[in-house]
């Protein structure tokens, strides 16, 4: 039921971070992946992964964001593959500052890095879908989508909320035609996004973020590496437009949870 042999993906941003360990989990299940970043030694490296597993893989360097090298994308990949079975939504990047001082044009172009550019990366993947009668689309999303995160990302969390909304409208426009459309929504992940330097120059950040995670630990890249399988595979056929979190139960509890990780210190228990 997990097995993606003879399909294939496209993931964004699968230089490093989540959009590279989707990458290579879709590999390991047998799909062939088509690898997109504007790091070209990244894909490359990511690439090589990927053959040394016996799979095809196809890096293409450039910005994702760039409606042009999109266009090209899916002239190379019908060129080379002739389907799209999965589509992969990772890459993005957002410009935080306070709510009060963003420049305009900065909340424009983090709605188009965040939202418009996968927005028209999944017209592309779905047109190709819909024609074939199937595919799997996964867009990851933030906890930031549905509660506030705070420290001057105001802009970051109105781009998530609508990637989330975009997922329930694909998918329901889309799924009666055999393409699912979900969204995985993480919590802070190392590996992703500079969080790890952000945290070395502020410890407290640190511990802010860590009381808030029950399970006792951040996210590595790799966690998403099961998720992705799943959803790409027909073990998920009946699965589509959902909103599935990705946090370690940060959404799951209550504000003044974040007293837990003090109390489990206090009574000598230790964070996996």
């Amino acid at each position: 039921m997990f097995d993606l042999t003879n399909r294939v993906a496209v993931v964004t941003g699968s230089a490093q971070g989540m959009g590279r360990a989707m990458a290579l989990a879709l590999a390991e299940a047998g799909a062939s992946v088509v690898l997109l970043d504007r790091n070209a030694a990244g894909i490359e490296e990511t690439a090589q992964a990927i053959a040394a597993m016996g799979r095809k893989a196809l890096p293409i360097a450039g910005d994702v964001t760039d409606f042009a090298h999109i266009d090209g994308v899916f002239a190379t990949v019908d060129r080379e593959f002739g389907r799209v079975d999965i589509l992969g939504n990772v890459a993005g990047e957002a410009k935080p500052g306070p709510a009060e001082d963003m420049a305009i044009t900065d909340v424009q172009r983090n709605f188009h890095n965040l939202v418009i550019s996968r927005y028209y990366t999944c017209q592309h993947a779905g047109r190709r879908m819909l024609a074939q009668g199937r595919g799997s689309i996964m867009s990851i999303g933030s906890i930031s989508g549905v509660t506030s995160l705070g420290r001057e990302q105001s802009v970051y969390g109105m781009c998530m909320a609508a990637v989330i909304h975009m997922t329930r409208e694909l998918s329901t426009e889309w799924s009666p035609r055999g393409v699912r459309v979900n969204c995985i929504l993480p919590a802070q992940v190392l590996g992703a996004n500079g969080l790890g330097p952000r945290m070395e120059a502020d410890p407290f950040l640190r511990d802010t973020f860590l009381h808030g995670i029950p399970a006792g630990r951040f996210g590595q890249p790799d966690d998403i590496k099961g998720l992705s399988v799943l959803l790409a595979s027909d073990a998920a056929s009946w699965i589509t437009g959902a909103i599935i979190p990705m946090d370690g139960g940060n959404l799951a509890m209550n504000g003044g949870g974040g007293l837990l990780a003090p109390l489990m210190e206090k009574y000598g228990a230790t964070p996996r």
